[in-house]
């Protein structure tokens, strides 16, 4: 072996067209959950021994709601909407209630799931009567015609597959109305303004070996003209594919868009076991499957993240791969996350010295 399996991830090399695609090794009743609710400028000395409990409850809470159901065999899709739903309820997070404002002073909401067992997935963005837009984003998975609805569409939608929908006061908090009145007196970015990228979201693998992604967001302070992030977008801040990985992506959403990041990092694992085969013969597993261990999801993860930050962009991702591997990766001071495995994990975090 002359190149290692790091190097192999990078995906800096072609592959023959005809190379089959391999299994990537699951361990049978393994399972495992990440979780995110955005990254940024995050530093002790701007946080508060209280606000920073509140904040490690809050993602303790929505991961042990995800772990419930992986640990009791249900689906990664349903640990997923579990974890994200308690987040989007959860006025410390900028999803669902507590979203951030547009320059119009509304709130604008996007959705996002994705099943890797056969790539379906679901996507909403502009909502602004939804109560929990993961739930609608299921929904159009469920409902198969299309995969992305936007605004009075995907509304009228919600109504008719009788999803619950709140007044405009639902959504807003006090703290987020003074970040967009800050944000014009001041002439202040959304970046300046937020310090995070307010996104949620959920990575999960389930005891049967199949791993799904869900991420929902406010958006930016300040957003205008319908402006999207990469939240929503399928293989920009939301993927999964059994065959190598499940990432929910929060950061600049213009430069994660650009890379396609959450796609990415799924085809680089993808790739990498896939030549592995080609030069190794059996890889790492016998039975022709690759074992996506931590060190080089992370290693991927690292790498792709890299090309963000060179295009000018911060953030971070959630990873979970057959292998039960469950990474983050960010390129900010802070990451609000949490992850739980089948093997005793279970971990919330903030900043990146943890």
């Amino acid at each position: 072996m002359t190149r290692s399996f790091t190097a192999l991830a990078l995906g800096l090399f072609a592959l023959p067209a005809v190379l089959a695609t391999p299994a990537a090794a699951h361990e049978e009743g393994a399972w495992s959950l990440a979780i995110h609710g955005g990254a940024g400028t995050l530093s002790r000395a701007n946080m508060t021994p209280e606000r920073e409990a509140q904040y490690e409850a809050a993602l303790q809470t929505a991961l042990d709601a995800g772990a419930a159901v992986l640990r009791g065999g249900g689906t990664a899709m349903d640990a997923v909407e579990a974890a994200i739903l308690l987040m989007e309820d959860d006025p410390k997070f900028n999803a669902g209630r507590g979203a951030v404002f547009t320059w119009e002073g509304g709130n604008e909401l996007d959705a996002a799931v994705m099943d890797g067992r056969d790539r379906s997935a679901g996507a909403v963005t502009g909502v602004t009567e939804t109560k929990n837009p993961i739930l609608l984003a299921r929904a159009v998975v469920r409902d198969g015609r299309h995969v992305f609805l936007s605004g009075p569409g995907a509304e009228e939608f919600a109504r008719d597959q009788g999803i619950e929908t709140a007044e405009p006061a639902w959504f807003q908090t006090e703290p987020r109305r003074e970040a967009l009145e800050r944000m014009k007196a001041d002439r202040l970015s959304a970046y300046d303004v937020d310090h995070k990228f307010g996104t949620v979201g959920a990575v999960a693998l389930d005891q049967s070996g199949n791993l799904a992604a869900g991420t929902s967001t406010g958006g930016m302070t300040g957003k205008r003209w319908g402006r999207i992030g990469d939240a929503p977008m399928v293989g920009a801040g939301t993927y999964a594919d059994n065959r190598s990985c499940a990432v929910s992506a929060t950061g600049a959403g213009e430069y994660f868009i650009r890379v396609g990041v959450a796609h990415e990092i799924c085809t680089r694992l993808r790739l990498a076991g896939s030549t592995a085969l080609a030069e190794f013969d059996n890889g790492v597993r016998e039975g022709g499957e690759i074992m996506l261990t931590e060190k080089l999801v992370e290693g991927v993860a690292d790498a792709v993240l890299a090309e963000v930050k060179q295009l000018g962009g911060d953030g971070g991702v959630i990873v979970v791969a057959p292998s039960g591997a469950a990474v983050f990766s960010f390129n900010t001071s802070g990451m609000y996350r949490g992850r739980a495995t089948s093997e005793g994990i279970n971990e919330v975090a903030i900043f990146a010295e943890e």
